[in-house]
């Protein structure tokens, strides 16, 4: 018989997790004195703690071991659970496996640049959201083409928005495409909206459902006319983290004040795995 230091010791557990498996039925000492209420263990039981142990590194929980080793789980659902536990442990070793991908990125910038970048990129899923838009056509996505055309639609949206009675429930959102012409983007700039789809009057606003999707996303503080430093470090994170872009960004305008110095401005660039 074995006391229950010495069985902790010979099954590399702490006499306290033994108190545990007896308080909760899944490993009793073989004999209790009744006087002392010392635990004694015999060497038989050794084989039970193995497989607790054995069954805990897999992942299941003490409740799940318990009804294994009581047979209270056939061969067929003790098969279900460990293909479970392969997904689970499957899912995770991706994740772990991106995290690192994550972090190498982000050593390699520091390495490249001299410090560490100032502008986090976070992949996230973006909501689909109602907007009520204004459209024209710029003759390029740099921002000396498409600052003209986008000011000028927003100077107009709001004003037409207050006169058809629809009040935006949200923040600015721009988004582009390419024009049929070779070269030329279609510039829409729209606001968040809880307006039904379709036109607005004879406004020329048109609300639209825009749909969810993956984003790479940073924050760009500033005027937009400077935005291109934050594009092209939004484009080398993605590049480096094994996606590929599927399209221009959307801008949300955080906050808008007078001072377009003070803009806050979310990039949302939609990705695809590479």
């Amino acid at each position: 018989m074995f006391t229950i230091g010495d069985f902790a010791r010979y099954g590399r557990v702490s006499a306290r997790m033994l108190r545990h498996y007896d308080a909760i039925g899944l490993l009793h000492p073989d004999r209790t004195d009744p006087a002392t209420g010392y635990r004694f263990y015999g060497a038989a039981q050794l084989a039970r703690l193995n497989r607790i142990i054995a069954l805990k590194d897999l992942g299941f929980t003490l409740q799940q071991v318990q009804a294994i080793l009581d047979e209270q789980v056939g061969p067929e659902e003790l098969r279900g659970m460990l293909r479970l536990r392969r997904a689970e442990l499957e899912e995770a070793m991706r994740a772990a496996a991106a995290r690192l991908a994550q972090v190498e990125a982000r050593l390699r910038s520091i390495e490249s640049e001299g410090h560490m970048s100032t502008n986090d990129v976070v992949v996230k899923k973006v909501a689909a959201v109602r907007v009520a838009e204004l459209t024209g056509t710029a003759a390029s996505y740099a921002p000396e083409h498409i600052s003209p055309v986008i000011g000028p639609l927003y100077e107009r949206l709001f004003p037409l928005l207050e006169a058809a009675g629809t009040v935006p429930s949200g923040p600015g959102i721009a988004y582009y495409e390419d024009a049929p012409e070779g070269g030329a983007v279609v510039v829409h700039a729209g606001v968040t909206v809880s307006a039904p789809v379709g036109p607005v009057g004879d406004t020329g606003i048109t609300v639209v459902e825009l749909p969810a999707f993956e984003a790479a996303t940073v924050v760009h503080r500033g005027a937009m006319d400077g935005v291109l430093p934050t594009s092209q470090t939004l484009a080398r994170w993605i590049d480096a983290h094994g996606y590929r872009s599927a399209g221009y960004a959307r801008e949300i305008s955080l906050e808008c004040p007078e001072d377009r110095d003070q803009w806050v401005t979310e990039l949302q660039e939609p990705i695809t795995r590479a």
